[in-house]
Formats: structure tokens, sequence, C-alpha cells
């Protein structure tokens, strides 16, 4: 591949492999920031030789790499905020004690069934200047007017810190929290909070002030809610307050990412500036004023839909595309990615660790590389059938590049995605170009009221169209299990077979052979090794029991109830577990007094209050709020361990642990722990 000749692929190369093990392994600042001024020293002196010893070239872009590399971790510890002073993480007892709290409303995030959520950030604590995000969840249990991004407010609560899954392989939202420099939510209600009169007007502020003009001018116009929800989210990406079945019909129909502000939104407003800017003459003076205009209309568009990662990769890529044009130099969109991505992670290196820009960025190196390949398969003469077709190369390539990767998180793949393709995509430039008329309407005083109607229109037969393709249910392909390995053999995979097909020689076969039979390598070992793996689970439920017993792939379910929906609420929580470890459920039991794992007893106390005198159990597991003397049972049965699940209220709780604690027996409680297991 030629791209791999460009310098600075080396160097992002080595820089984002800084940025990950900064990331994960923790590296004294003093010693990292030695390091790198012995590295410059040690490359200056490499250059001097390299002019009269060429032979060592090659060690001087280890070097290069090298350097790179610290640079990386600097830079990840660098925009870490909590190792900075000032930060709230720095507090003595933060997450213990109540404290004073003044927050700035920054954004507002999806709400759910019990509070409103938003991102805010931390200004003072007791008066002290501080700093730091966190999430504010307040109650939607009681008549209150919701806040506005700028509301600078005042309460007296705790923060708690971010938890890990209480359940095994679940989604882990409290390191997704940190990975945006989030580490700890604050949880109250709205008459706990004092609202300051005055408002932080600042970049924030003034775009959701806009964005908000503009809901309540299309609210004026009567437009549908549902309609007006996905309009938002089209044209601005503000997804918050879509309807979950709106969300899912999209994700099965695979059309989910026009819902997200990206290449193709941030393309088209460069397109439609580039038109209206078009009368300005070519001369000196006219050629920057139409670059000024158009990088600031990208940029302020990038703040009004969120500033997300798939936006700030847009707007960066064309924002180069357009000082390229501007120097009337042709423009290698290779090197424009690259470019953008050392730009973009050197300011914000956390967006590495997001989905969104690793799905995004991936597509689109797949669309450049692969694309212009399949489109040599068939090249048709006629208009309309070559742009119909170019939809369906770059939709197969978007795809390829992006299913091991959408696997690995989501673990389903949308067998219709070209069909949505080929029917939204001609349909998009048209509604877009509405949508955007409307939009800038409804911003500086009122959309005409054709406009919007037709809009609102278009949207609905748009919705209309993703859930006729989404019915399909058969075409989607769930529960697919991928682990980190498999997934990178799948990648070696892909790139192989591309290189070997692209400019076919024995070495490429072989290269190509090589990955699939590592691929299938790790499938088998992945089975194998959960083929042989034996486990109990006591799982995290609120006002429940739910006991797993997996010996290789074959597991056991124990639950305190017969009832079928609580079965198959209970099968649900254990989807992620046994996809992740390749179960599959044999038998469901109701939950009884004993079970033995692996020469342990595990004796289960639940309201029924049956006690069974010296029995000595290795675990004693609490459930159902068990109205005992935990003393005098601990006394008479002496266990070893003792748990306490979901099912039981937390004040009892306190209460156990206080007499395990007597009696020097360890107690696990899942509600702050998360879940027992036996291996």
């Amino acid at each position: 591949m030629k791209v791999l000749h460009f310098p600075l692929i080396k160097i992002t190369i080595g820089f984002i492999i800084g940025l990950i093990l900064s990331h994960y392994i923790f590296l004294p600042t003093k010693y990292i920031f030695s390091v790198i001024l012995l590295s410059l020293i040690g490359l200056g002196v490499q250059y001097f030789f390299l002019k009269k010893n060429k032979k060592a070239a090659p060690l001087f872009g280890i070097s290069i790499l090298f350097l790179a590399g610290l640079i990386g971790v600097s830079t990840q510890r660098i925009h870490s905020d909590s190792f900075k002073e000032s930060h709230y993480l720095q507090v003595k007892n933060v997450f213990q004690q109540e404290k004073t709290y003044t927050l700035i409303i920054r954004e507002k995030l999806k709400k759910t069934s019990f509070s409103d959520r938003y991102v805010a950030i931390l200004t003072h604590i007791n008066n002290e200047t501080k700093t730091g995000k966190i999430v504010l969840n307040i109650n939607n249990d009681s008549i209150q007017k919701a806040l506005k991004v700028g509301n600078i407010i005042q309460l007296k609560t705790s923060i708690h810190p971010n938890t890990s899954p209480k359940n095994p392989y679940q989604f882990d939202y409290g390191k997704y929290l940190e990975n945006k420099h989030i580490y700890g939510q604050i949880y109250t209600s709205s008459n706990a909070i004092k609202i300051a009169k005055q408002l932080k007007k600042d970049l924030w502020y003034y775009s959701d002030a806009l964005r908000t003009r503009i809901l309540k001018n299309l609210q004026n116009n009567n437009f549908n809610d549902e309609e007006l929800q996905v309009a938002m989210a089209l044209i601005l990406g503000q997804q918050q307050d879509i309807a979950p079945d709106i969300i899912k019909d999209y994700q099965y129909a695979g059309a989910v990412h026009i819902l997200s502000v990206s290449g193709l939104h941030i393309g088209f407003i460069l397109m439609f500036m580039t038109l209206i800017l078009k009368p300005i003459p070519n001369n000196k003076k006219g050629s920057w004023l139409k670059l000024f205009i158009i990088l600031t209309s990208l940029i302020l568009f990038g703040i009004l839909a969120g500033l997300a990662p798939s936006v700030v990769r847009s707007v960066t890529m064309f924002s180069f595309i357009a000082i390229g044009s501007h120097l009337r130099r042709s423009v290698n969109i290779y090197h424009t990615l690259i470019v953008s991505i050392l730009i973009i992670l050197l300011f914000e290196p956390s967006f590495l660790f997001d989905v969104g820009f690793q799905l995004s960025y991936l597509a689109l190196f797949f669309i450049i590389w692969l694309q212009p390949m399949l489109n040599l398969l068939y090249q048709p003469k006629n208009k309309l059938t070559k742009y119909f077709w170019d939809i369906l190369t770059v939709s197969f390539a978007a795809q390829i590049g992006t299913l091991p990767l959408s696997i690995y998180y989501f673990h389903q793949f949308p067998g219709l995605f070209f069909i949505t393709n080929l029917i939204v995509i001609p349909l998009l430039g048209g509604i877009m170009i509405i949508g955007v008329l409307v939009m800038l309407g409804a911003a500086l005083y009122d959309a005409p009221q054709f406009l919007s109607q037709l809009f609102e229109w278009s949207i609905y037969f748009l919705n209309k169209i993703i859930h006729s393709i989404a019915s399909y249910e058969q075409f989607i392909i769930r529960d697919i299990p991928l682990h980190l390995f498999m997934l990178l053999s799948a990648y070696a995979s892909i790139i192989c077979i591309v290189l070997w097909v692209k400019k076919p020689n024995f070495h490429k076969l072989v290269g190509v052979l090589t990955s699939i039979i590592v691929m299938q390598g790790a499938c088998i070992y992945t089975r194998w090794q959960d083929s042989k793996n034996s486990e109990l689970i006591v799982f995290h439920l609120p006002k429940e029991t739910l006991i797993t017993i997996k010996k290789g792939t074959i597991c056991e379910i124990y639950s305190n109830t017969n009832k079928e929906n609580k079965v198959n609420k209970a099968k649900s929580n254990l989807k992620t577990y046994l996809l992740s470890t390749n179960g599959i459920i044999e038998k469901k039991q109701s939950l009884r007094n004993f079970i033995y794992f692996k020469g342990k007893r595990i004796f289960v106390l639940d309201s029924a209050n049956q006690l069974i005198a010296n029995i000595n159990p290795d675990v004693l597991l609490l459930t159902q709020s068990t109205k005992v003397n935990l003393d005098r049972v601990l006394l008479e049965l002496k266990p070893k361990m003792v748990v306490a699940d979901g099912s039981n209220f937390k004040s009892i709780q306190q209460t156990w642990k206080k007499s395990c604690d007597k009696q020097k027996i360890p107690f696990h409680m899942t509600h702050e722990k998360g879940f027992y297991s036996i291996k």
C-alpha cells in the first residue's frame, strides 16, 4: 500500500499505540517527560550521524516511532482531568460526605423513566474553586421545570463514583463515562436545587439556545413530535428524545448511521455553501473570503450538532479538503484521513475509545480503499444504473470495513442494509435540502408552512420505509459472539484478502490462508476454553434471585419464581452472559435450599426461614429480605461466606453486614460488589 510510505502514518500509528498504553497502564508523569527529553536528544544525535551513515536510517525511523509513542502517552496523561490538582477527585472524602456543589449545565442527555439527565461542569465545592464533569440525575417524579444549558445551580449532596457492571459481561457504563472524563454522578430531586438567575452564556449556551429556538418554531408549525425528533437527529444529530422503537427500526434496517451527523451531512454542507458562494469572484480576496465562510460554516454546524466524535472527524476532514481546494492542490484523501486522526487525537485523545469514532473512520477508510475495486466488478454505461451501483458498492465497502467491529460491540448484523441504502440514500439528498432550508428558516424567524409540511411528510415516509424494512426480522442475524482476538484476526483476514485480490501473488495468498487459519484457530480455541470452564454465578437482579451453574456450555438456571414473565425477564438478563461464554440453557428450575457445586455447599435462606442445624455451609445466600436473627444463624450454621443478592432491601443488608463483621465472616452484597461467583 502506497499510503504506508507517507511518513505521518508511522508517526500516527506510534502515537495511537502510546495513547492505548497510557489508557491501560499507569506510568508516572515525571518519568514520561524525562524519557521524552532523552529521546529528543538521542534523535538529534542519530540525525547528525545519519548524514554520514545512510545505513542507520531504519534505526532513525524506529526512534521516531518510539518518540511518537511517548508523545501519545504524555498527551493521554495531560488530557486526563483526574490528575489535575483542582479536580474534584483530589478532594478528601468527596464520595463519602455531603458537600455544597455549584454546577453549570453543559449538555442534556437522554432521559430515563426515572430521571432527567444532564452533563454538568463542577465549578465550586464548599465555595472552593474546583473542576470536573459529572452526570446530574434529577428525579422526574415531581413537578419541575427542565434545566437548560447555561443554568448555574447549587445543591447540597454527595457524588457517587462510577460503578462497575453488577452482572458478568454487561456493558461497563462507568468505564464509558470515564472515557469522557466523567468520574461521578449526582442523584437529586428538583426541590433540592437552587437555580441562579444569571446564566453562563458561552458557546454551548448559544448553540443550545439556537437548537431550542428551531425546535419551538417547528412545534409552533404543528410539526408532529415523532417526525420532529427524527428531523432533529437527521439534520442536527440530536437523538436524545427519539422513541426507542424508532431507534430500533433504524438499527434493524441498518440505517442508524443517518441519525448521527457524519461525513454525509458535513459533505452536503460543504457542497451547499460552495454553491451559495459561487457568485463571489475567484480572485485572491474572493477565494480567501470563500474559504473563511466555508470553514466558519462547518465549525458552527459542528458546534450546533454537539461536537460528537463523528461530527468532529467529518468537520476536520472536510476542512482540510476545503483548504486543499483553496490552495489549488490535489488532496490525497489518505493523507487527509491520517492528518485529521492525528490532529483530533492530539486535542481529544479520549475519542480513540469512542465507538462512533472507530466505526466512522473504519467506514471511511474502507470506502476509500475498497470501493474502487468493487466498482470495477461492473461498469454500467447508463448514468442512473451507475448512480445506484455506486451507492451499492459504497454500502458494501463500508459494511465490510465495520462488520467485525459492529458485531464485537453489538452482536448483530442487519442483513438488508444494502436494500435500505439503495432506497434511502437517493431520498436523503432531497430530504436534507428541504430540512436545511426549514432549519434555517426556523433559526432566523419561522419556516414557511409549505416547506415545513413537506419536510414533515418526507420524514413520515422515511420512517415508514425504514419500519417496513426492519419488519423483516428474519434477515437480522442476532447474538453473534465475537471476542477480541477473533476481532483482530477477522480484520487481518479482510486486509490480506483485499491485498491479494488487488494484486495476486504467491506470498499474498500464503498471507490470506494463514490469516484464515489463525481466525479459525481463535474461534476453536475460544470455544474449547468455554467448553472446559465451569462456574456458579449469583446474579444481581432487583427483587429477584437468579443463580446459574455453567458446566462447559450447558447452563442450569435456578430462579425464585415459576411465572413465565419472570423467567423470561431472568433470561433477558442472562443474554449477554450466555452470548459471551457460548452458553446454552438446558434446565430452568425453582430455587431450592441446597445447591452443591465443586464440593461446596450453598444454603439458600429465603422468606420461609427454614433452618437446618449443624449443616455448616460453605456459602450462606440470603434472599427475599428473610426475617431472621442473623447473629444466631451465623453461630448455628457457621458459614465461611455470606452473600446477599438483589432480592433484599438495602437497609436490612447493612444490618447483616454489621453482624458478619462482628463474627469476622466475609460478606458479599451484590448491590455494592456485583455478582458473586464460584469457579
